[in-house]
Order: structure tokens, then C-alpha cells, then sequence
């Protein structure tokens, strides 16, 4: 990766969380980038064919996996995000689960439960939409939630969150070491840039399907997502398993952001197609001089 990226992608990059504020992070920031439409179109293109050839080699290889993970507050851009950074990807060798609200049955379990069953095998990128960080994001907003996940009293405590937060940090420290590149994405987004886009989806035909009125009511609770995502961030980003905290109003520069760190990522895995055992170099010979018969 040459200099001016890495370089771009520290800007961004929270790998130890002691001290971080989410007020130090421009959701309009671009990191001094001067792209017209067309230069930003053929930069992520770059990114998305590179992210293609690796993505051949890790299905390859079969050793290591990419969970990514994109958390935001809503009409951030994350559908958009995840269709133009992994446009180019074989779908054999990725895997996307959106998460909703839980079913009956998910939540009779605990709260990673859902999240485990939909993790990547070796080989496989894993695209999360929403994940794990709704238990410490909605679930602390509205208590209701919390309610209804059927925990025993004794356990609904007031350090609950610490120790949720502790849970899902352990668990992604559990999963780097079992060969799971975990990269997690806040698509940081600004409360007016928000109220642009949910007009939009009102206003234009095409984006109604888009628009819910809940998501006009969430905007009430924006202090506390915003509290809720710096606690969340402050407690598990790790070097091992950062975040990303991705300026969300240019969608252009968001898809840069996002198509590149992932790109560092596993181009610091050392991916490489299997290589050739004599043995099975004289059997491709066998079968050469077979077929050439």
C-alpha cells in the first residue's frame, strides 16, 4: 500500500480506544481529497479490482477470513457502501447477513447467538449489516429492548454495558486468533446530511420503498447513539480488531475509505494461491498428455 493511503487511513483508524471522542471525527471530512465524480469512479474501481484479486487468493488458500462489520446510524449509506466496495468480489467466496430485529427463537438465546452461526468460514469475506454493537447501541437506547431479551434479573445490572462491551471484545480477540480478520466500520454521519437523505427518500419516487417513519423518530435518541457509539468504540477497538470511524457525508470518499482499508488489511495477510506439490505437478502431467491424446 503506498504512503498517501496508509497515511489517509490513519486519519481514520481507532486501534486503541482509552480517550477516543466521536466529536474529534468530521462526519465531512475527506482527508484533503479534491475528487471530481469520474476520479472518484475510477479510484474505487482500482480498489474494488484489487479487493477481487485478493479475494481470489484468500478463497484459494483457505486459511484466513474477513468479517466485516458496518454499523451506522440510518440512511449513513451502508447498502450503498456494501454494493459498490464488493461489486467486483466472487459471490462463492463472500457471504453478507443483514441483521434485523431478533426472532422469537434468537431471542431465547444469548445476545451473539445469531451473530456466531452467520460468521464467515476460512476463505470467505463475511459482510455484516449491523451486528453484535445493536446489543450495546439499541439495546441501551430504548430499555424495552433490553426487556425483551428474557434475562434474569440478577444480571440486568448497572455495569451491564461494561460488561457486554467486555463480552464482545473478548469474542473479537477470540476470533482474531482463530485466523478472523475483524474490521468494523461506523459510518459517521451527520444529523443534517441524515435529514437531506430521509427527504430525499420522501421526495423522490424512486426512494420511497427506502423512507420508514420510525427512522424520522429515531432521530430523537441522537445524543444517545452518539454517546451509545463512542462507549462502544472506546471499549473494543483493539490493533487487532479496529474501527473505522468513516466520514459518511460524501459517499464517494466513504467507498474509498472503506475499499482501501479493507485492501490493507488483507494485503498484510501474505495471500498467495496454493502452491504445486511435485506429486501433483506429475498428476497434471498425467493428466495433460490424457487429454492431448
Amino acid at each position: 500500500m503506498d504512503k498517501p493511503t496508509e497515511k489517509l487511513l490513519r486519519r481514520f483508524r481507532v486501534e486503541a480506544g482509552k480517550g477516543f471522542r466521536l466529536r474529534d471525527h468530521a462526519p465531512d471530512d475527506t482527508g484533503g481529497l479534491d475528487l471530481d465524480k469520474d476520479g472518484a469512479a475510477e479510484q474505487l474501481q482500482r480498489g474494488v479490482q484489487y479487493l477481487s484479486t485478493q479475494q481470489d487468493m484468500l478463497y484459494a488458500q483457505d486459511r484466513w477470513s474477513v468479517l466485516c462489520i458496518f454499523q451506522a446510524m440510518d440512511a449513513a449509506g451502508k447498502d450503498g457502501a456494501i454494493k459498490h466496495v464488493f461489486s467486483g468480489v466472487n459471490p462463492q467466496g463472500c457471504h453478507v447477513a443483514a441483521f434485523k430485529a431478533p426472532s422469537a427463537t434468537e431471542l431465547d438465546h444469548d445476545f451473539l447467538w445469531r451473530h456466531v452461526a452467520a460468521l464467515p468460514q476460512r476463505g470467505q469475506i463475511g459482510i455484516h449489516n449491523r451486528s453484535w454493537y445493536e446489543e450495546v447501541l439499541v439495546a441501551r437506547v430504548h430499555p424495552s429492548v433490553l426487556a425483551n431479551q428474557k434475562l434474569p434479573p440478577r444480571l440486568v445490572g448497572k455495569r451491564i454495558w461494561d460488561e457486554r462491551l467486555e463480552d464482545i471484545a473478548a469474542f473479537e480477540r477470540y476470533l482474531t486468533r482463530q485466523g478472523v480478520v475483524v474490521l468494523k466500520f461506523f459510518l459517521n454521519v451527520s444529523r443534517e446530511e441524515q435529514r437531506k437523505r430521509f427527504l430525499s427518500r420522501i421526495e423522490e419516487p424512486e426512494k420511497n420503498w427506502k423512507f420508514s417513519a420510525a427512522d424520522v423518530g429515531e432521530r430523537a435518541h441522537w445524543d444517545a447513539y452518539q454517546d451509545a457509539y463512542e462507549q462502544a468504540i472506546r471499549a473494543t477497538a483493539t490493533e487487532q480488531a479496529p474501527w473505522y470511524v468513516v466520514p459518511a457525508d460524501r459517499k464517494w470518499f466513504t467507498r474509498l475509505v472503506v475499499v482501501a482499508a479493507i485492501g490493507r488489511a488483507m494485503e498484510g495477510l501474505g495471500l498467495h494461491y496454493p502452491e504445486v506439490t511435485p506429486a501433483q505437478r506429475a498428476a497434471l502431467m498425467q493428466a495433460k498428455e490424457a487429454l492431448a491424446g
